[in-house]
């Protein structure tokens, strides 16, 4: 399910039959309390009013019916009509699990973000754009694959500013790191620099003192 599908789902309103209350959006269990399948769906709307006469009714109806503790919440499908009394073991079940649509939004914008910058890694070059290399090597969402096709583009960029944001993160990925690492060396050749071992400034291949740090340098 796409993340626009969530937010359309947020915005729907669907009322328990027990006791009118808006149902709430969680995130479906893994497994089907009944058959032991999935649900079929990512997301199930949830009555989490703990006054639903269906919730406070289910705790004797199941202590009656099968001597232990539980009760009832009304759960629907999302595009569906298919909707459940389904079994939960406490007060606090699916509580956890209500979808933030807060944080859908600020997902939502991450992966618009990557896209935009993924389909500018085609024109970065003779844009002159460093701006969507960086986002994606330093974003640790973004894939393995997506970060080397960046990183590949550095030397022909071969721009100064990427030095010091990307000396300054952590990859985890051992050959992003060296594939990085090599294309600042190339860039840093390109405009007769080199990186002070002292201090990290970067001065020009000849200097015998670094200006910044006035270290000596081989």
């Amino acid at each position: 399910m796409t993340l626009q599908s969530v937010l359309d789902l947020l915005e729907e309103e669907h009322l328990c039959p027990y006791c009118s209350s808006r149902l709430t959006l969680c995130h479906a269990p893994p497994i089907h309390v009944g058959d032991g399948l999935g649900w079929g769906s990512e997301y199930l709307f949830v009555c989490l009013n703990d006054e639903c006469r269906l919730f406070v009714n289910g705790w004797k109806n199941i202590e009656n019916n099968y001597g232990h503790v539980g009760s009832y919440r009304h759960m629907k499908l999302p595009d569906s009509n298919e909707s459940y009394s389904m079994m939960v073991a406490g007060k606090e079940a699916f509580t956890g699990s209500v979808v933030d649509p807060e944080q859908i939004k600020r997902t939502n914008l991450r992966y618009e973000k990557e896209r935009q910058a993924t389909a500018a890694l085609a024109t970065c070059v003779a844009d002159k754009n460093l701006e969507p290399v960086l986002y994606l090597l330093m974003d640790d969402h973004v894939s393995l694959v997506v970060k080397m096709r960046a990183a590949e583009l550095l030397p022909a960029l071969n721009d100064l500013a990427c030095v010091e944001p990307l000396r300054n993160h952590t990859f985890r990925d051992p050959h992003l790191e060296q594939t990085v690492n090599l294309a600042i060396a190339r860039i840093l050749a390109a405009h007769f620099l080199k990186e002070c071992p002292y201090c990290a400034e970067l001065v020009k291949v000849r200097a015998k003192l670094c200006m910044h740090c006035q270290k000596e340098l081989a």
